[in-house]
């Protein structure tokens, strides 16, 4: 089996700003993608406008045009695709990596297919495949999705989102101008600081208007088939529900990362242990790159500010 230089875990934007990086320096590497190509942004919400400017989202220095200021996500996915393709990236899709073992001075990685051999790894793998819980009864119900794709599907119904953030504002929004009955239930005093600036001001005057309904200082205590308890400042109500969009935010896949030997912080925000300069970890020879270097903090790392950890950590390879 041929030795190869690299093997990237992700084939998410990082992951392939990777890829075109090893490439350019003459390196043998594979990237390997547990789903379809830049999976977690194709289970983005159908309508979802970037917060960056295309420029700001480009990899490997090749131009990103969009129709607006801030591209839609059909045109990610196809900026992605073409760069994917039209510079012959070896990436082997539907592929899931199980194990990052040590093999002397190299590593052996293997997925559900088959196994490979290589001197370096780098994990790109973001945060999106795993919702942080609430942890209460009837999460588990049908009802309740921690993902939001369609705003259609929800029309007519009464829906209750939980969070305050972009993906929770997104969902209220649409949802309610497809005809659903919207309840939005926060934690914190008001709509989240990070929302996009467009989009802040129209999710507060729903709000004060009654077009939406929300409760602030709540949250919700329990899910049955038909109705949904919230606790709220003035105590625990009842109100009527068909959804829930439980969009509390998503996580890294901690256990994945620890088992391949990645020292996590112990004080809850389970920070990686990486070197910023070279993006190597307590692991000679496994980098991070992407958000997955953030650890609980997963609004630190973006594609716009993460995808020169590609640069650094194809320099340090070459160094060597």
């Amino acid at each position: 089996m041929e030795t190869l230089d690299i093997l990237i875990v992700g084939a998410g934007p990082i992951g392939l700003a990777c890829g075109l990086a090893a490439k350019k320096a003459g390196l043998s590497y594979t990237i390997v993608e547990k789903g379809c190509l830049t999976n977690s942004l194709y289970n983005y919400p159908l309508y979802m406008t970037f917060f960056s400017t295309s420029e700001r989202l480009e990899i490997g220095g090749i131009p990103f045009v969009s129709i607006s200021a801030k591209p839609v996500r059909p045109e990610a996915l196809e900026y992605y695709r073409r760069v994917t393709i039209s510079n012959h990236l070896n990436v082997r899709l539907f592929e899931a990596v199980e194990e990052i073992l040590p093999d002397g001075q190299q590593y052996t990685v293997k997925t559900e297919r088959t196994s490979y051999t290589a001197k370096h790894v780098i994990i790109a793998t973001g945060f999106y495949d795993i919702p942080n819980m609430l942890y209460i009864p009837g999460e588990n119900l049908p009802k309740v999705n921690h993902y939001y794709k369609d705003p259609h599907f929800y029309a007519a119904q009464k829906v209750i989102v939980i969070g305050a953030n972009n993906s929770s504002v997104d969902a209220a929004l649409e949802t309610y101008r497809k005809g659903a009955q919207v309840t939005m239930v926060i934690r914190e005093e008001g709509i989240g600081k990070r929302v996009k600036y467009w989009v802040k001001p129209d999710i507060e005057n729903r709000i004060s208007e009654g077009s939406i309904k929300a409760y602030y200082h709540s949250h919700v205590q329990a899910i049955r088939e038909n109705e949904v308890d919230i606790l709220t400042p003035e105590g625990l109500i009842t109100i009527e529900n068909d959804f829930v969009l439980a969009l509390t935010g998503y996580q890294p896949n901690f256990s994945f990362l620890e088992k391949a030997g990645i020292h996590l912080s112990k004080d809850g925000k389970k920070y990686p242990s990486y070197n910023p300069d070279t993006m190597e970890t307590n692991m000679p020879g496994i980098y991070l790159a992407g958000v997955v270097c953030g650890g609980m903090d997963t609004h630190v790392w973006f594609i716009e500010n993460s995808r020169e950890h590609a640069d650094k950590i194809i320099a340090h390879i070459v160094a060597k």
